[in-house]
């Protein structure tokens, strides 16, 4: 039977202990450990986590955890992952200087001052807030600014919730947000609902002349681009591949005698 974690002292909360992690990842010393995945378990307290002292990357997803503190000790930690917690800050991730991607979505952030601890780590390209497909969130993410303040808080960011906000690719996903912001309906600051307008000139529906639209042309355009750019990697990656396997197959390997 595989050890387990201790109980702790919330109803049914199980606490990290080095027979847990020596089991999920395989190794015999913490500090050995690269890869954790403690996903689902109904942890309440990392206790001996941050021992790790070598982990790179880090699944907490899907707990009952309300802090991170153990993890300030982790310097090599590079991905980290807490979504679906309950998490009210993020403070310990200040001192994990090698961090660059982070997922928080579904936990308890309140505002932008929570992301305040994540400023001043330079890697930090990848943050996720929200994700609309698991439906998680947080409380932050409620408001009309949070994209904005998240943007200004945190700069070095290329990609925010899945979509890239700076570097290659970054066009296509503003091109997809523009349009979402012509297609989304205006908001009044009346105290009367604004009276339906048509949404086209008169004549638009006329076979002549020809209109398109060249946010949903770009848009198009930059998805076929994007596309093409996949096809040509999957196609060089097909290629590295039959190179490799044909450097390695048995004609060319070299015999050893021990």
């Amino acid at each position: 039977m595989e050890p387990w974690g201790e109980k702790s002292g919330e109803a049914d909360g199980v606490r990290v202990t080095p027979q847990l992690l020596k089991a999920r990842s395989g190794e015999f010393a913490l500090e050995s450990i690269l890869l954790l995945k403690l996903q689902g378990l109904g942890l309440v307290d990392l206790g001996c986590l941050g021992e790790c002292l070598g982990l790179e990357w880090l699944d907490l997803s899907g707990n009952a955890l309300t802090q991170l503190g153990p993890l300030a000790s982790l310097r090599q930690l590079a991905v980290l992952n807490v979504a679906n917690n309950r998490l009210t800050g993020l403070e310990p991730l200040a001192a994990c200087e090698n961090l660059q991607s982070l997922n928080a979505a579904g936990n308890l952030l309140a505002g932008p001052g929570q992301l305040q601890c994540l400023a001043a780590l330079p890697g930090l390209e990848r943050l996720r807030l929200r994700d609309p497909s698991a439906r998680l969130s947080n409380p932050l993410c409620a408001s009309p600014s949070y994209w904005a303040s998240v943007r200004e808080l945190l700069p070095g960011l290329k990609v925010i919730d899945g979509e890239r906000v700076s570097g290659r690719g970054s066009d296509f996903y503003q091109l997809c947000r523009d349009l979402d912001s012509s297609l989304r309906p205006g908001s009044s600051s009346g105290p009367r609902a604004v009276e339906a307008q048509p949404w086209v000139e008169p004549g638009y529906w006329e076979s002549w002349p020809t209109r398109s639209s060249s946010i949903l042309e770009e848009a198009c355009r930059q998805f076929q681009d994007t596309l093409q750019e996949c096809h040509d990697l999957d196609r060089q990656a097909r290629d590295s591949l039959a190179q490799a396997e044909q450097a390695l197959s048995p004609a060319r390997a070299t015999s050893f005698v021990f």
